[in-house]
């Protein structure tokens, strides 16, 4: 027994936290890198410039960001039963984490995107190179060191989401300390909780610094 609770809970939730982690991640990575080139591709002077597809997506971004995840999880609850059978637990978690995360990476990576010279892209056009091999080829290459970064941050706050996930029976570190440690008044299982997400952004933010040095060089 560890602060009154088995070891294998403690464990669980650390596993539960992690799972919701990586797989929401991979996820809005996927969603959001398209969503990100889109919009650097139709912003004012972009190699497709498109005001109507470049508004309208941005303000459905910008909705979605502007809702405190913690609404966000209540009012998508609905689409949770139907996309995963039931509205609590882990899974459960990973729609609004998805949902929640997606937007924030797009924004994210467009940032990242339109920090790369204008001279790399003018470069890229005169040897021929098409819109899809200018993005390939050399935006995303240049601008990968920033993603990482850029994901790194997102990866942080994602990890906070999955504790107020927790709030709703999502399962991992934040439903521990609110079961087990406020609820029960545990204080020492609430600092424990503490200190292994301060150990989990320090070991995210570790990794992330040291990628993205090494996909500048």
């Amino acid at each position: 027994m560890i602060f009154g609770i088995s070891a294998i809970k403690i464990y669980t939730s650390i596993f539960q936290t992690l799972y919701m982690v990586g797989l929401s991640l991979l996820a809005g990575l996927l969603i959001a890198l398209p969503l990100a080139v889109i919009l650097f591709l139709t912003r004012k002077d972009g190699l497709k410039e498109n005001r109507i597809i470049y508004t309208s997506l941005g303000l459905v971004i910008n909705i979605i960001r502007s809702v405190p995840f913690i609404i966000l999880i209540v009012y998508i609850m609905p689409l949770t039963k139907i996309i995963v059978g039931t509205r609590v637990g882990s899974t459960a978690a990973l729609v609004p984490l998805v949902a929640y995360i997606a937007p924030y990476l797009a924004r994210l990576i467009e940032n990242a995107l339109l920090e790369v010279d204008k001279g790399i892209i003018e470069a890229a056009q005169s040897m021929g190179a098409s819109t899809f091999q200018t993005i390939i080829r050399f935006v995303l290459p240049e601008s990968l060191g920033s993603i990482v970064l850029g994901v790194t941050t997102g990866t942080v706050g994602l990890l906070g989401a999955t504790a107020m996930a927790g709030a709703v029976g999502g399962g991992g570190v934040g439903d521990l300390a609110l079961t087990y440690g406020y609820q029960r008044f545990n204080q020492p299982l609430m600092t424990s909780t503490v200190i292994i997400l301060i150990v989990f952004v320090q070991i995210i933010q570790t990794i992330g610094s040291r990628a993205a040095r090494k996909a500048k060089k």
